[in-house]
């Protein structure tokens, strides 16, 4: 089932919006219409400044992932920035049977031309992944227990 795409009044907002929720590896091609050819790439794993690097960030997704996919569920946007809110949906038999759902939000600028200058992406890899692997997973809630108190 595809979801409607967030509607929004800055069409360079829509437009990021549309090519992430439609997302496949034959994009990666594309990405130059999205993202200006020095933009900055971030997420907890990865930070890259080119085109090219942002290509095998996604390249090595769709390579490590079953079905990988985004839907994002907000968008605020003011000048040149915004901020989405997303979750990314992706299968992963080391995480178990079905669909992994990761919630995170990212950080965008958008450059003069209104490609992406900046692209930041933030979730928390302890609670959404580490927790989920089997091995590391009991020790990540253990130590989330023993933080609380």
């Amino acid at each position: 089932m595809t979801l409607p795409t967030l509607r929004h009044p800055d069409p360079r907002v829509v437009r990021v919006i549309t090519f992430f929720e439609g997302l496949t590896r034959a994009d990666l091609d594309r990405l130059g219409e999205l993202y200006a050819l020095d933009a900055r790439f971030k997420d907890p794993f990865n930070e890259v400044h080119d085109i090219p690097g942002i290509r095998r960030v996604f390249a090595h997704m769709f390579d490590g992932l079953g079905s990988p996919r985004f839907v994002v569920l907000d968008a605020i946007a003011q000048g040149d920035q915004c901020f989405l809110t997303w979750d990314f949906l992706f299968e992963a038999p080391r995480l178990g049977p079905g669909t992994t759902t990761i919630h995170g939000g990212s950080h965008l600028r958008f450059g003069p031309d209104g490609r992406l200058v900046l692209h930041r992406d933030y979730w928390d890899a302890a609670e959404e992944l580490y927790e989920k692997l089997p091995a590391i997973g009991a020790l990540m809630r253990w130590l989330k227990r023993r933080a609380a108190g």
